[in-house]
């Protein structure tokens, strides 16, 4: 997917197994793929907030977790597309694996007591980060990491709809949400794989600003980052609901979705 149009930088040749659609250094000598840096914004920024908002609350630190490893994924990710080396393709890819394993943790622990530690799922989770995690370095085969992510999506995604359909079915909206734009985004990674050529000729005939339009592995992360903080609000909802805790979905100024949780009513 290299394409021919891509310039000399600041962190010299690429060394990462992938590189995407984007024009290397277009937009800046200090940056090696722009577009698909700066969106990373949206999963460093908004958990960033929800992790706060989270402790404020006294909720439990495994929410806390999961907000600061969606962060972490951004963070790596912003890495990865600066550089383009393989240490920081690492940086982005295994906290992929990593933060779904928090994912599907909080999720499937939803109905339980509190204070209480499910450790065969627990272990379950680490072991598979581990095993996944040494097969990768040493196969370093960017397919593998994509079908491990998937099968941990695909879980995530069975129980959030076992979870709308049949246990609180008004918080469908908030979980459809969550997937329509997490596939959206996926709809878009593989346009922006697939077409490549095709997108990178149709932005030479384009102002910079216009084309940027076309950057869809960037909306791919401004998609994605969104649907996976909304699957957070998803989950937790859930689980301070039955704590019998009063969650409440608010808009912080008029847009951006927040979830503030009310401790339970003193009879």
């Amino acid at each position: 997917m290299a394409p021919a149009a891509d310039r000399e930088g600041y962190w010299g040749p690429p060394t990462s197994t992938l590189e995407w659609c984007e024009e290397n250094y277009a937009v800046s000598y200090y940056i090696a793929e722009f577009w698909n840096t700066v969106s990373n914004l949206i999963f460093i920024l908004p958990p960033v907030y929800g992790a706060i908002q989270t402790y404020k609350d006294g909720l439990e630190k495994r929410y806390l977790a999961a907000y600061l490893c969606l962060t972490a994924v951004g963070l790596g990710s912003w890495c990865f597309h600066m550089t383009l080396k393989y240490e920081m393709q690492l940086l982005d890819e295994l906290p992929m694996i990593y933060s779904c394993c928090v994912f599907v943790y909080c999720l499937y622990e939803c109905f339980k007591y509190k204070n209480t530690v499910n450790y065969p799922l627990l272990f379950l989770l680490i072991t598979y980060s581990f095993v996944v995690s040494i097969i990768y370095l040493n196969l370093k085969e960017p397919v593998f990491h994509q079908i491990m992510y998937g099968t941990l999506v695909s879980i995530i995604v069975l129980r959030s709809v076992y979870i709308v359909l049949w246990v609180y079915p008004w918080l469908r909206g908030l979980g459809y949400t969550s997937l329509t734009v997490f596939l959206m985004g996926f709809f878009l990674w593989n346009v922006d794989n697939i077409f490549c050529d095709k997108l990178r000729a149709l932005r030479e005939k384009m102002p910079p600003v216009v084309g940027a339009v076309t950057q869809f592995h960037a909306w791919w992360h401004i998609l994605t980052g969104l649907g996976s903080y909304l699957h957070i609000l998803l989950s937790l909802y859930t689980r301070t609901l039955f704590l019998k805790h009063r969650p409440k979905v608010k808009f912080l100024f008029g847009i951006w979705p927040v979830l503030l949780v009310e401790p339970p009513k003193k009879l």
